[in-house]
């Protein structure tokens, strides 16, 4: 039987449980591994001790009771492995991996699944590990490989007690930012952790609210790559850039307020030579069929679980739907006709400048979104958030980072109890400034026939949140024809409703 000499553990040797195990070591924590595949587990020890400067902590075991035996108590086990349960009732690889740790643990020990678990799993898990005495923390972790190798924007959700015990090990793996400039530090190397800065993680909330930060966080980044795209679209449709001249205009970009990690891979992506035929951009030979894990439906779902007007969100999980229908765009392509190509286009700089501005203000609308549902979702689920911390932690680590964030940030620090982020006078001004390239961008788009969905949505989403008056009136209307919904009247409190019996002329208004 091992010694308790470890400082964690963790199960499941993928690309991220590796890459995180080895931030662990970095920062001077023995970290017992296990993997259900033994040789994979002993394959990556092996690994470690031939080539990283800090992996003589990594120690590897073969059977889950001697990897508890070796963790120092409380027994804290991080669990990286595949989570598909989305409703509560729904079982997968977390329980399984659970119900074998369940009779090895005491209770106080802490069990921290750090995959990408819907939040609804978290709660019940939670639930169901309270009543044995363990404690349990549903972490996100976002930032990819490189991020979970040197620095992810962690987002740990759970009793405040068992973050007391992992505080120390997250606060050291997490991203740090330069207070200052909100920027990501990112000198490091294997064996040469970033140590100062602020720190890209906090406890989130209880039980599921980590999963569900890390879930709007997704959602946000399906629409914040959908919008890069459509300027992308827009650039090489109607001005006929090519890739390596669209890598320079976002370069430029990048150097501004859009400046983020996206913009950053999408100019180094713009660039890359295809390596196969030796002529011409990669990107322009990549299938043109975007896949998908599915955090994106659930942030829509949830949305319209909440009643939260996430239109520019779902917008781009539909987007990467219709760009699977390859086969059927293509046959389409030859029979339905858009509009004329028009004339040519000129003022080419000018352009560039208006999707730009339509890229800024979409982007402001997006996040006004995603904040917008983690606030109803709060009520609904018995959180108190802080999100001037949540736009913090996004700062660094995470793939949505960018210099956009630190203003969020300021936002919620000002006025913690903003309801919209469009409301917040830098953001207000942004949106006023830009909105007429906004719109322009977005007319001419519909007018060659060039799709542009997210762009759109996000137009309709200000325009909308910006009328004291909507159609929605003639809607109830209907609903009381058809249903007898009842209505209420502009010229009566709020709260108080009626009903007409309409298809019949001079009938009274009754009260419901």
């Amino acid at each position: 039987m091992p010694s308790a000499t470890s400082d964690i553990g963790l199960i499941g040797l993928a690309v991220m449980g590796q890459n995180l195990v080895l931030n662990m070591a970095d920062h001077g924590f023995t970290v017992s591994v296990y993997n259900r595949t033994t040789q994979k587990m002993t394959d990556f020890v092996a690994q470690c001790r031939a080539s990283e400067p800090s992996a003589a902590r990594v120690v590897g075991f073969a059977e889950l009771s001697d990897l508890v035996a070796s963790l120092k108590s409380p027994r804290k086990i991080v669990i990286m492995v595949q989570s598909k349960a989305v409703l509560p009732s729904d079982r997968d690889g977390v329980d399984a991996v659970i119900d074998q740790l369940l009779p090895l643990l005491d209770k106080g020990d802490i069990i921290i699944d750090g995959g990408n678990s819907n939040w609804n799993a978290t709660i019940r898990r939670d639930k169901q590990m309270r009543e044995k005495g363990i404690r349990f923390i549903g972490s996100g972790v976002s930032g990819g490989e490189v991020g979970a190798r040197f620095g992810p924007s962690l987002m740990p959700g759970g009793p405040e007690e068992a973050w007391t015990h992992i505080k120390p090990i997250w606060e050291a793996m997490a991203a740090k930012v330069n207070p200052k400039t909100g920027k990501a530090i990112e000198d490091y190397a294997p064996g040469k952790p970033v140590t100062e800065g602020e720190t890209c993680t906090a406890l989130i909330g209880p039980d599921g609210a980590g999963h569900y930060v890390k879930m709007v966080h997704n959602g946000i980044e399906y629409i914040d790559m959908q919008l890069i795209c459509e300027a992308y679209q827009l650039m090489k449709t109607l001005l006929g850039m090519s890739a390596g001249q669209m890598s320079e205009v976002f370069g430029t970009w990048n150097k501004g307020e859009l400046d983020s990690y996206l913009i950053e891979i999408t100019t180094d992506i713009l660039q890359q030579a295809d390596p196969k035929s030796k002529r011409g951009f990669l990107v322009d030979k990549v299938l043109d069929t975007a896949g998908q894990k599915g955090t994106g439906k659930w942030t829509s779902g949830s949305a319209l679980d909440l009643g939260i007007p996430a239109n520019s969100i779902a917008e781009a999980v539909f987007a990467r739907c219709l760009s699977a229908l390859k086969d059927q765009r293509v046959a389409a392509s030859k029979k339905l006709r858009g509009p004329s190509k028009g004339k040519k286009i000129s003022g080419k700089a000018k352009l560039i400048e208006a999707i730009r501005d339509a890229l800024y203000c979409s982007k402001i609308c997006a996040y006004a979104q995603g904040f917008q549902l983690m606030a109803e979702a709060q009520k609904e689920y018995n959180w108190k958030l802080d999100f001037g911390r949540i736009a913090m932690i996004w700062r660094g680590g995470c793939i949505i980072r960018a210099r956009f964030l630190q203003k969020i940030t300021q936002a919620f620090r000002k006025d913690p109890k903003l309801v919209n982020l469009m409301l917040d006078p830098y953001f207000k001004k942004a949106l006023h400034d830009g909105q007429a390239n906004w719109r322009k961008v977005v007319a001419l788009a519909a007018e060659r026939g060039v799709p542009a969905p997210a762009f759109m949505s996000a137009l309709a989403y200000f325009d909308g949140y910006r009328s004291a008056v909507l159609p929605a009136n003639l809607l109830q209307a209907q609903r009381d024809y058809f249903g007898a919904h009842t209505f209420e009247r502009t010229d009566t409190p709020r709260g108080k409703f009626f009903h007409v019996d309409w298809p019949q002329k001079d009938r009274p208004i009754l009260e419901a």
